[in-house]
């Protein structure tokens, strides 16, 4: 597949090293040579420098075979990247997708107005990183979650800690102990040493170990116990960070919460949040890091303490400082993705991370078409992704346990109709499931072709 990425920024690089490393033909369009220089350090791609709206410019990066043209040119108006992505489809690229940064494009109305100027997607990453900590806070499990089919099954990561009681225990006693209790689930990855290996029966639980869990939505609730978690219903929020998705993140959650407030060191910055957001949401000025600043802002009396500022030492600190002092839950934004383990093995939470999260949205457009979405959770490298089973795809032909399905690749849990059901060997696969599928990078490519007719 042929993809070009206009700008060699903090998103399309981390594209351009995900993408190639798929196998995918990536040329990278930027006017500044040290980000191209930059980007050539981390994935073996064409470069071409020039100015992202230049017609020559475009053709000269081959716009015109792109099978997908991908605009996140950084450090400039949403303009800009909306031009060469329509310039790009006019020039013949297939498919074309565009990162804006104004949450009235994304209306229902305004989205239909760019798909026939042929925008298949526009993302806003800030608004899709907010949006994922709303939903992540919407579970009750002290961890990263997802759901599948409106939650008919999903996703939860558990963290092996010491008075865990499945410490040492193998995967195969575990299923036998949960199957005694009538506990339908599915270990799908395990993240240990920054390293994620799919488990088999054999596979110890050690200490710190990331558990990618599946099971129907009444089985996640048992699954806390087995791995000594407790409920945490999330109520009152405290957010620190007058970023932009600090901002979104306080309206999404208007509503939702029963209280919501919002912290930010710069006092300007405090004064026109207050005038945009709703009146109902709190707004102080502060340093979140200081602990004294955060008693005096009555922090025990929150459920949930979310990090968002511009740095990701000041939101994995933040965090730390807050369940010090009793938070149950943490959420920080960490973009520098070699940070992400560092804030897991402090005792954060979730991490969000929106250039992985705006990875998912996009890399989608490079499968087979039948992947509803993708999606990437912290502490892991692997792909989550849903596909809907066309018939007569190699996946429906035999039982799973007779497919020789990719090594390091597994499928988790079913949806067929109004029915969902975990993934076992003899389960065979028909024609219009949901299927949930875990998949690390290498198998990608591989998994896709179980899926294509």
């Amino acid at each position: 597949m042929k993809i070009v990425i206009v700008g060699a920024g903090e998103v399309g690089s981390h594209l351009a090293k995900m993408l190639a490393s798929e196998g995918s033909e990536i040329t990278v369009i930027d006017n500044d040579a040290q980000r191209l220089a930059k980007v050539l350090t981390v994935a073996d791609v064409a470069t071409v420098q020039g100015s992202p709206t230049s017609i020559n410019v475009l053709r000269e990066a081959g716009v015109g075979m792109a099978d997908l043209f991908v605009s996140v040119y950084p450090y400039t108006t949403q303009e800009v990247n909306i031009v060469s992505a329509i310039l790009a489809k006019n020039l013949g690229a297939k498919k074309v997708t565009v990162r804006i940064n104004d949450e009235e494009y994304l209306n229902a109305e305004n989205k239909v107005l760019f798909k026939e100027m042929g925008i298949e997607l526009m993302f806003y990453p800030e608004k899709i990183a907010a949006d994922e900590i709303v939903d992540q806070l919407r579970h009750s499990a002290g961890s990263e979650s997802l759901d599948f089919a409106h939650g008919k099954l999903q996703i939860a990561v558990f963290r092996m800690e010491e008075d865990s009681p499945l410490m040492d225990m193998t995967l195969a006693e575990f299923a036998a102990m949960a199957q005694e209790n009538d506990v339908q689930f599915r270990a799908i990855a395990i993240t240990r040493n920054e390293r994620t290996i799919i488990p088999k029966f054999d596979t110890k639980f050690m200490y710190h170990d990331l558990v990618f869990t599946i099971a129907k939505r009444e089985g996640i609730a048992p699954l806390m116990k087995y791995f000594g978690c407790r409920k945490v219903d999330i109520d009152k929020v405290m957010v620190y960070g007058g970023s932009e998705i600090g901002e979104l993140l306080a309206k999404a959650l208007h509503g939702k919460m029963s209280v919501v407030k919002i912290i930010d060191k710069d006092k300007d910055r405090c004064i026109e949040m207050s005038e945009n957001l709703p009146e109902s949401i709190l707004v102080s000025n502060g340093d979140g890091r200081n602990p004294d600043f955060l008693i005096d802002e009555s922090i025990k009396d929150y459920d949930a303490f979310v990090a968002v500022t511009e740095s990701d030492e000041t939101n994995i600190l933040s965090c730390v400082i807050a369940r010090k002092l009793g938070i149950s839950r943490t959420v920080a934004e960490v973009e520098n993705i070699e940070y992400i383990h560092l804030a897991e093995e402090m005792g954060v939470d979730t991490v969000i991370n929106k250039k992985l999260i705006t990875a998912g949205r996009i890399f989608k457009f490079t499968l087979s078409g039948k992947a509803r979405f993708v999606k990437y959770m912290g502490g892991t490298d692997a792909e989550i992704l849903e596909y809907t089973v066309t018939p007569g795809s190699p996946i429906t032909r035999k039982p799973l346990k007779e497919l020789n399905f990719p090594a390091n690749a597994i499928i988790g849990g079913v949806i067929r109709g109004s029915e969902s059901m975990i993934a076992v060997g003899d389960t065979h696969i028909e024609a219009y499931d949901r299927v949930a599928v875990f998949a690390l990078p290498e198998s990608v490519a591989e998994v896709d072709k179980f899926f294509r007719a």
